[in-house]
C-alpha cells in the first residue's frame, strides 16, 4: 500500500489533485506548471493534503466530535454559535502527528533556503477540497493568515486553517447546500509571501462582475496588503480593460478609471505581536491611483491567459512585490455567478417613480429593491431584521450571511464591487449600494426606501417606496427583426448592461451626456482657463483636474474613455458618436460655460451643432472632442467608433466642418473612419444627395425634423397636441430622404425617440426601406414582442 503524501509542492499540483489539495491549491499548480512562459508569476510553496488533515483528525479523535456536535444542529438542540465553538475550540487543543508535522516544518525550511531567508514570511491559506467549484461556492469561508514566520508560529496557523474548516458561516453554507461535515478535507496551501505591504495588492476578474460582460477585465486595487479589498473594508481604484485590444500592443485599451477613497491599508506588524495591522493612509495616497498603464495592462493580460487555459472567466487575487516591483498572482478561482447565468437570459428593471436621493454609492448588479431599512451594528442584532428588510451597515464580512440572506437590498458605508458586500449580494441576486460613505447616517431604523441599481455604475437610494418595472427576458427566444436593430446610449457606466440584447450595434451615442455628467466642465474653461474669471468656477475646475499637468488633459481622457465604453459594450458593431450638441442655454450651465457663451432668445435654433465646429468662438473646444475620438479609436483601440455631425445646416457648412476634423487628424476613410450626419433640418432632406456626397450615412433625428417641419417648438406645452412624428409632411420628408439616400449609395437610419414611442411609427421606417432603427434599449424587445405578433397574424 502507498505511504500517504501529507505536503506536496505547488509546481507538482495540477487541476487533477482537487480532491487532494482543494480547488485554491490545484490551481496554484496548474499555473506555474503552464502559465510561467506567458508570464503569469506565482509564488513558489506547497500544500499539506487531505490525508494530511484526515490523519489530524483521527490523531485527535475529532470525528465523533464533529458528528455528534453537527447531528446536535441538525436536530436544533444545540445553537449553530455553540456548535461552531466547540468543534473549533476541538481543533485549536490538537496536535499534529509527529510526521506530519516534521513535513511541514521540513517542507518550510526548504522554502526558506529556496528563497534564501531563513524567517521566510509565509501566506497560510485554507483550501477546502469542494472549494471553488461552481456549485459549492461562497465567498470567505475559511480563513487566511499572512505574514507568518517560523515554524512555530507556520504550525499554529495550520492548526487556525483546519478549525476554519468549521466557522459558523461554513457550517451553516453546507448545512443548507447538504454536504457531509466529515466527508469534506481541509488542505493549507503555503506560499511566499509577496510584499506588497510597502506596494499594492487586490483582485480582478475576466468579466464584468455586474453585468457578465464579457469582453472586460475588471481590476480592483489598494495599497498595502490585499485582504482589505477582498474583505471590503477598503474603497479600491477600480480599473476596466477592454480585452480584445490587449491583442495590440501599441495601444493602450484601458476603458476606465476611478480613484478609491482608499481610506486604510494593512501592512506587516512588527515581531511579537499580532502578524499584520490596518493604519490609515496619507492624502497624497487616497488621491494617487495605485497602478499604472503597464501594471493595469500585464494584469489584464494574465487574466486574459488564464481566462483562456481554464476556458471558463475567472476570479484572481494579485499582489505587487514592493521590493522587486514585479506582479504575481496569488490565488485564482472560477467565477460562479454570470459564468452559471443562461447566456440569454436575464431581467430588465426601470425606475418609473422619481423621489429625493438619500445617499449614494457603488452599484451591484442591476436590479431594483424597496423595503423598510434596519440599520444594523452586528450581525448578532439579526433578530431586529426581519425578512425583505434593507440591511444598511458600515460593512459586511461572512459572520454576515444569514442576515444578507434575508434581505431584499444591501447598503454599506464601505468596500468597493470586490467586496465581501458586493460578492454575496451578487450570488443572492439581490441590489446592493457598497461604499456610500455615509449610508448608516444617511438613512433612518424603519425608512421605507427604494434602492435602485438600473441607473448605470452609481447605485441610489430614493426616499419612499418608488414604482418600478420588472421584465424577464430571454433573447435566444425572440425573433428576428425585419430591418437592423441598434439602440441609444449616454450614460457610458450602463452601457454593459445591454450587451445581451440582439442589436448591431449603438446608432446614437451623446457626447454631451460624458461631458455634463462626468467631466462637468466647459471644455473653453479648460483650453482658456487663464480667461476664466469666475473665482468659484476656477476653484472648482482645479479640484476636479487635480492632478493634471495641462487641465485640457482632463477633457480628453474622461471623454475618450467614456465613447470608449460605450463602444466596447458593441464592439465590432458599429457605435455611433454624435459630437457634441449642446445649446447655448445648456452649455453655459456647465461649470466656468457662462463667460464662454452667447444669450440667445432661441437656442434650438441658434449657435448650436456644426455652426460652433469652425467657429473662432467655439473651435479650441471642438479640438478637444476630436481629440478625445482619436484617443479613443486609435489608442484605446475601439475603431468601430463612426463620427457623427448634428445639425448640418448646408453643404458648405459640412465641408467646412470636415477640413477642421482632417486637421485634428480625423480624415474621412482614413483607418476605416467612417463619417455620418443627422438629417433633422428639412434642407439636409432637400439636399441630400449633395450631403451624401461628403457623408457615409444619414441618421434621422426625428424630434428636431419634426419641429422644424412643422413648425411647432417641441418644447411647448401649448403646441404639445401639434408635435407629432407621425404627422404626414414628416413621414414624406423620412421618405424622401430614404429614396435619395440610397440612389447615391449612402446608408439611412434613424435615432429620435419616435420608434420606441410608437410601434406603428417603427413599422412604418421598415416599409419604407430605412436601413437601421435605433431605439432606447428598454424598448427593443417590446418592439420585437409586437414584430412577433403581426407576423404570427
Amino acid at each position: 500500500m502507498t505511504e500517504p503524501l501529507y505536503v506536496r509542492w505547488l509546481e507538482d499540483l495540477d487541476n487533477d489533485d482537487v480532491s487532494s489539495v482543494g480547488g485554491k491549491n490545484a490551481s496554484l499548480g496548474e499555473m506555474i506548471g503552464n502559465l510561467r512562459e506567458q508570464g503569469v508569476r506565482v509564488p513558489g510553496g506547497f500544500a499539506t493534503t487531505a490525508d494530511a488533515y484526515r490523519a489530524f483528525v483521527a490523531h485527535n479523535e475529532l470525528e465523533d466530535t464533529i458528528r455528534e456536535l453537527t447531528e446536535a444542529l441538525a436536530r436544533e438542540e444545540k445553537s449553530l454559535k455553540q456548535v461552531g465553538k466547540d468543534i473549533r475550540e476541538a481543533f485549536r487543543h490538537g496536535e499534529f502527528p509527529e510526521d506530519i508535522e516534521g513535513a511541514i516544518r521540513d517542507a518550510y525550511e526548504e522554502l526558506a533556503a529556496r528563497n534564501e531567508k531563513k524567517d521566510l514570511p509565509v501566506a497560510v491559506r485554507s483550501s477546502a477540497t469542494a472549494e471553488d467549484l461552481p456549485e459549492a461556492s461562497f465567498a470567505g469561508q475559511q480563513e487566511t493568515f499572512l505574514n507568518i514566520r517560523g515554524g512555530d508560529d507556520l504550525i499554529d496557523a495550520c492548526r487556525k486553517c483546519y478549525a476554519s474548516l468549521f466557522t459558523d458561516r461554513a457550517l451553516n453554507y453546507r448545512e443548507h447546500r447538504g454536504f457531509d461535515h466529515l466527508e469534506l478535507a481541509l488542505s493549507v496551501g503555503v506560499q511566499k509571501m509577496v510584499g506588497s505591504d510597502k506596494a499594492c495588492a487586490g483582485v480582478m476578474f475576466s468579466l464584468d462582475t455586474d453585468t457578465g460582460f464579457p469582453d472586460v477585465v475588471v481590476i480592483n486595487a489598494t495599497w498595502g496588503l490585499g485582504e482589505t479589498v477582498v474583505q471590503g473594508t477598503v474603497d479600491p481604484d477600480e480599473y476596466r480593460v477592454f480585452k480584445p485590444g490587449l491583442e495590440n500592443k501599441d495601444q493602450v485599451p484601458i476603458l476606465s478609471k476611478k480613484c478609491g477613497s482608499k481610506k486604510e491599508k494593512m501592512i506587516y506588524a512588527s515581531r511579537g505581536s499580532a502578524p499584520t495591522r490596518t493604519v490609515n493612509t496619507k492624502k497624497a495616497e487616497r488621491e494617487t491611483l495605485v497602478l499604472g498603464d503597464d501594471d493595469i495592462l500585464t494584469l489584464a493580460r494574465w487574466a486574459v491567459s488564464i481566462e483562456k487555459h481554464y476556458h471558463k472567466p475567472m476570479d484572481m487575487e494579485w499582489a505587487k512585490d514592493s521590493e522587486s516591483g514585479e506582479l504575481y498572482c496569488v490565488q485564482a478561482r472560477p467565477e460562479t455567478v454570470h459564468s452559471q447565468k443562461q447566456s440569454g437570459a436575464f431581467k430588465s428593471y426601470r425606475l418609473e417613480g422619481t423621489g429625493e436621493v438619500l445617499s449614494r454609492g457603488v452599484a451591484i448588479g442591476e436590479s431594483i429593491a424597496a423595503g423598510r431599512v434596519r440599520v444594523l451594528d452586528s450581525p448578532k442584532e439579526i433578530d431586529r431584521f426581519e425578512d425583505g428588510d434593507v440591511l444598511v451597515t458600515e460593512r459586511t464580512d461572512p459572520d454576515w450571511g444569514p442576515v444578507m440572506k434575508r434581505a431584499m437590498a444591501i447598503i454599506t458605508d464601505h468596500g468597493g464591487r470586490t467586496s465581501h458586500a458586493a460578492i454575496v449580494s451578487r450570488e443572492l441576486g439581490v441590489p446592493a449600494v457598497v461604499g456610500t460613505g455615509s449610508g448608516t447616517r444617511d438613512l433612518k431604523d424603519g425608512q421605507e426606501v427604494t434602492v435602485s441599481c438600473a441607473e448605470g455604475s452609481e447605485g441610489r437610494i430614493y426616499e419612499g417606496i418608488l414604482e418600478y418595472e420588472e421584465k424577464d427576458i430571454d433573447t435566444e427566444d425572440l425573433p428576428e427583426a425585419p430591418v437592423e436593430l441598434m439602440i441609444n446610449l449616454a450614460a457610458p457606466d450602463a452601457a454593459f448592461r445591454w450587451w445581451r440584447l440582439p442589436v448591431r450595434g449603438v446608432g446614437l451615442a451623446r457626447m454631451e451626456f460624458i461631458i455634463n455628467n462626468v467631466i462637468k466642465i466647459h471644455p473653453l474653461a479648460l483650453a482658456r482657463f487663464d480667461e476664466v474669471e469666475d473665482r468659484k468656477a476656477r476653484k472648482r475646475i482645479e479640484e476636479l483636474t487635480a492632478g493634471y499637468e495641462d487641465k485640457t488633459g482632463y477633457f480628453i481622457e474622461h471623454l475618450s474613455r467614456g465613447i470608449a465604453m460605450i463602444a466596447a459594450s458593441q464592439y465590432p458593431d458599429p457605435v455611433i458618436v454624435r459630437m457634441s450638441d449642446f445649446k447655448t442655454n445648456e452649455y453655459a450651465k456647465l461649470i466656468g460655460g457662462d463667460q464662454f457663451e452667447p444669450r440667445e432668445e432661441n437656442p434650438m435654433l441658434g449657435f448650436r451643432g456644426a455652426s460652433r465646429y469652425y467657429s473662432d468662438r467655439y473651435k479650441d473646444g471642438f479640438a478637444l472632442e476630436c481629440q478625445a475620438v482619436k484617443k479613443a479609436r486609435e489608442e484605446i483601440g475601439l475603431d468601430n467608433i463612426v463620427v457623427m455631425l448634428p445639425f448640418v445646416r448646408n453643404p458648405r457648412e459640412a465641408d467646412r466642418v470636415i477640413e477642421v476634423m482632417a486637421e485634428h487628424g480625423l480624415r474621412r476613410g482614413e483607418d476605416g473612419l467612417q463619417l455620418y450626419m443627422m438629417c433633422e433640418i428639412p434642407s439636409n432632406v432637400f439636399l441630400a444627395e449633395q450631403f451624401a456626397e461628403r457623408f457615409d450615412g444619414f441618421s434621422i433625428g426625428s424630434n428636431d425634423l419634426t419641429q422644424l417641419v412643422l413648425g411647432v417648438d417641441r418644447d411647448s406645452e401649448e403646441l404639445s397636441e401639434l408635435f407629432d412624428e407621425r404627422d404626414e409632411a414628416v413621414k414624406t420628408a423620412i421618405v424622401q430622404v430614404i429614396e435619395k439616400a440610397h440612389q447615391s449609395g449612402c446608408k439611412v437610419g434613424i435615432c429620435g425617440q419616435a420608434p420606441s414611442d410608437y410601434p406603428d411609427f417603427a413599422q412604418f421606417l421598415v416599409d419604407s426601406g430605412i436601413d437601421s432603427i435605433s431605439l432606447n434599449p428598454d424598448s427593443v424587445l417590446d418592439i420585437l414582442e409586437i414584430w412577433r405578433e403581426d407576423k404570427s397574424r
